[in-house]
């Protein structure tokens, strides 16, 4: 079982980050490696399978829901980022878009965050650099922030879920972390993005999301935390048997390969209801704030630097000494205070 549980976990960590297939259908291959990973367990039962379908309802809903508001919204949105940008200072107004954004993404999902944050810099028309760290940084608040709800994101639910705790358990586990991080997102952007107005910049070639479109997208958001759900369960045997006893220290550094790794996915492998409170706070804060380090870390990088054409590069230039940044601030917190 052993042996076969970590073949599928390989599968899982490398398939999507060097088969370009699997990663345009993550989806559907965590879905058919969650099943395998339940069989490969011997946890695969009516229960765990009545779990996984009730488990992505709320987070789907809230995806499909926000998708057909902004959707509709979007013309009155556009009007509106125009005039507040001109009511206030303009690296105010920057700052407040990523706390703003980072608080809001608990609720609007982190998805309709990242196509709010898209919309946002296209209309402002700024300097490539300071859109890209704009961008940049606005991603980090909306992983930060959307993980406080069990709606936010999907390594939210996969939390929840598979520690059986209440909706609000995540904010008090890690709110005033997650909370002081996204306030110091908004006042670093406010010394590091030096906006220069009218210039060429990203461009969002994308008007407005078909209905098509967003019911595909709600589909696979099922799918995915679907799959999650069996995953995590499946791999419960190997949590048990060798993290429980890793130092909290370790595994916060260990983490930091969400910077290259869906979190969402390392969360539904690494969590247990056994592990204490602080091992959980240690796991989850190493994968959200090194999910924003490069492209493929967290669902917002990918929609921001898809939708705007920010190359990895440029991404990985400013998101891997920001992510460093804070890594070393919040283990110091996490150790010491």
């Amino acid at each position: 079982m052993v042996i076969g549980l970590s073949i599928v976990l390989l599968l899982v960590l490398l398939l999507p980050f060097f088969v370009k297939q699997v990663e345009e259908n993550l989806e559907v291959f965590l879905f058919l490696t969650g099943f395998l990973a339940a069989i490969i367990g011997q946890v695969l039962d009516r229960s765990l399978l009545t779990k996984a379908l009730k488990d992505p309802i709320n987070i789907t809903i809230a995806v499909l829901a926000a998708g057909l508001l902004f959707k509709w919204l979007r013309t009155p949105l556009e009007i509106g980022i125009h005039r507040i940008s001109r009511m206030m200072p303009f690296r105010l107004f920057i700052a407040m878009i990523i706390i703003i954004l980072g608080l809001l993404s608990s609720v609007i999902t982190a998805i309709i965050a990242a196509l709010i944050l898209v919309l946002i810099v296209s209309v402002l028309n700024l300097d490539r650099q300071s859109e890209v760290r704009l961008v940049v940084l606005a991603c980090f608040s909306i992983g930060l922030g959307a993980a406080l709800t069990p709606i936010g994101e999907p390594l939210s639910t996969i939390a929840i879920s598979k520690l059986g705790e209440d909706f609000f358990y995540l904010l008090r586990l890690m709110g005033p972390e997650v909370l002081a991080a996204v306030w110091l997102l908004g006042l670093l952007s406010m010394f590091v993005v030096h906006p220069k107005r009218n210039q060429q910049g990203l461009n969002d070639n994308q008007k407005s999301e078909s209905y098509e479109e967003i019911i595909v997208r709600t589909i696979k958001i099922y799918l995915f935390v679907m799959g999650l759900t069996l995953l995590g369960a499946g791999f419960e045997p190997l949590i048990n048997r060798y993290l429980l006893d890793v130092h909290t220290g370790i595994l916060y550094w260990i983490n930091m390969i969400s910077a290259i790794l869906d979190n969402a996915t390392l969360s539904a492998a690494e969590i247990s209801p056994s592990m204490e409170g602080e091992t959980v706070k240690a796991i989850l804060l190493g994968l959200l704030i090194s999910g924003g380090m490069l492209v493929p870390g967290n669902i917002p990088n990918i929609i921001s630097a898809g939708k705007l054409g920010i190359t990895s590069k440029e991404w990985a230039k400013f998101g891997l000494p920001v992510g460093l940044s804070f890594m070393v601030v919040f283990f110091v917190a996490l150790t010491f205070l």
